[in-house]
C-alpha cells in the first residue's frame, strides 16, 4: 500500500507541474502577442499620421523615421490589453511601458495550476513578460525647394491691370522615399502609397526573423 501511495503522489507531482508547465506557455505567449500588439498598434497610428501629411513633404520624416511623439502610448497599450485577454491573460499595472521604438509588457494568466493536487498550487497563476519594437524600412529625401528663400518675392500684380486666370497646374510626384529598396514615387492627387507593414518592422526583441 505504501508503494501504490507513493505512485501516486509522484503522479499527481507530476502533473502539477505539468500544468504548471503548460500555465507558463500560455503566459508567455499571452505576453508575446500583447507586446507585438502594441508596438503594432503605434505602427499604425504612424502611418496615419503621415497619411494626415501626404501633401506636406517637408513634414513625413518625423513620421517615417517612426518618432515616439508621433503616437500614443496609452492608445497602443490599449490594443495589448485587448490581446491579453484574448489570450486568458491580463496586463498587470504599470505592465505596458514605451520602450525606445517599443513596448514591453507584463501578464498574469486568468488561470492557475488547479485544484489543490499539491498544497499551495491551487490559486498559483503565472506571468511573463516581453518586448516588442519597431524598426522603420524606409528613408525619405526632402525634396529641395523650389524657390531660394532668400530671394525676394517677385512683385504682385498691376491692380490697375485685368485679372488674368492661370490654369492650374498639377501637382508633381513626390520622389525621395525609399522602403526595404522599393523606391516610391507617391503622386498627391491619386497617391499609391506603402501599407504600414511597408514603412515599418514589427518583432520581438530576439527575434532575429
Amino acid at each position: 500500500m505504501a508503494v501504490v501511495a507513493g505512485i501516486l503522489f509522484l503522479a499527481f507531482v507530476y502533473f502539477a507541474v505539468g500544468q504548471a508547465a503548460v500555465l507558463r506557455n500560455g503566459a508567455q505567449t499571452a505576453a508575446d502577442a500583447a507586446a507585438l500588439a502594441a508596438a503594432q498598434g503605434a505602427r499604425d497610428q504612424l502611418r496615419e499620421g503621415w497619411l494626415e501629411v501626404i501633401d506636406e513633404p517637408t513634414q513625413w520624416q518625423r513620421f517615417v523615421q517612426g518618432r515616439e511623439e508621433e503616437y500614443d502610448p496609452e492608445q497602443a497599450c490599449q490594443r495589448a490589453a485587448v490581446l491579453a485577454s484574448l489570450n486568458e491573460a491580463k496586463l498587470l499595472s504599470g505592465g505596458c511601458e514605451s520602450i525606445d521604438s517599443g513596448f514591453t509588457v507584463t501578464v498574469q494568466t486568468e488561470g492557475t495550476v488547479g485544484e489543490s493536487i499539491v498544497p499551495g498550487t491551487d490559486e498559483r497563476s503565472a506571468t511573463a513578460t516581453a518586448s516588442a519594437v519597431i524598426e522603420p524600412l524606409c528613408s525619405f529625401v526632402p525634396p529641395e525647394p523650389s524657390v531660394d528663400p532668400s530671394t525676394p518675392p517677385p512683385p504682385g500684380p498691376d491692380p490697375s491691370s485685368a485679372p488674368s486666370e492661370e490654369p492650374e497646374e498639377d501637382p508633381d510626384p513626390i520622389s525621395g522615399l525609399s522602403c526595404d529598396g522599393e523606391v516610391w514615387d507617391v503622386d498627391p492627387e491619386a497617391p499609391v502609397l506603402p501599407g504600414a507593414d511597408d514603412l515599418f518592422r514589427v518583432r520581438l526583441t530576439g527575434d532575429d526573423e
